[in-house]
């Protein structure tokens, strides 16, 4: 008796699962081949897409009239520091490149696949967190520069909130305009 209220359970709840599974394992996936990639940089300095995230960081910050320069730590630290108007405010490590962000957001609009579309979505979406990291950067960095004493509150919580809320308005995006079709009555 029990396995007949299994049986329609499972099929009612198929679509959730396979999302979920899809999840699951683009998530696996690009987790490894990004862990394959900092492989290749251990103990060699900061990663290329690190770098490449904090030149434009380092632009940025000189733009807005920040003089900024990049300061390379011993290779074995895997960091680069930020020297901000005369003083080493921040350093720039692996985390702070938005890729596993990134990932996560990522597995999630893959999850709900929807065609050519997805690709697009998925393009678009990464364009707008690599803005909104590099602007999270500059952000902490002027914050550091002008109010050291909030750097705990700015680093902790409001960038992360920034940078995570950013990818929680995508999802929202994703779902309600692209993935569930609403129907018409």
């Amino acid at each position: 008796m029990e396995s007949a209220i299994f049986v329609p359970m499972f099929t009612d709840f198929k679509p959730v699962f396979k999302i979920l599974l899809r999840f699951v394992l683009i998530y696996v996936v690009l987790v490894l081949a990004y862990q394959f990639y900092l492989n290749e940089f251990a103990n060699s300095g900061l990663d290329p897409v690190s770098t490449w995230v904090m030149r434009q960081s380092v632009y940025l910050q000189n733009v807005f009239g920040y003089p900024s320069e990049m300061v390379p730590g011993k290779p074995e630290q895997e960091t680069t520091w930020f020297f901000v108007s005369g003083k080493y405010v921040s350093r720039m490590v692996e985390g702070c490149n938005v890729i596993s962000v990134a990932i996560l957001f990522l597995s999630f609009i893959f999850a709900f696949y929807e065609g050519a579309k997805t690709f697009l979505f998925a393009a678009v979406g990464l364009l707008a967190l690599h803005v909104m990291n590099v602007l999270r950067i500059v952000g902490l960095n002027v914050l550091l520069v002008e109010t050291p004493q909030y750097s705990k509150i700015g680093h902790d919580y409001l960038f992360p909130a920034i940078i995570y809320g950013s990818v929680v308005a995508l999802w929202l995006i994703w779902i309600q305009y692209f993935a569930l079709k609403k129907v018409e009555k």
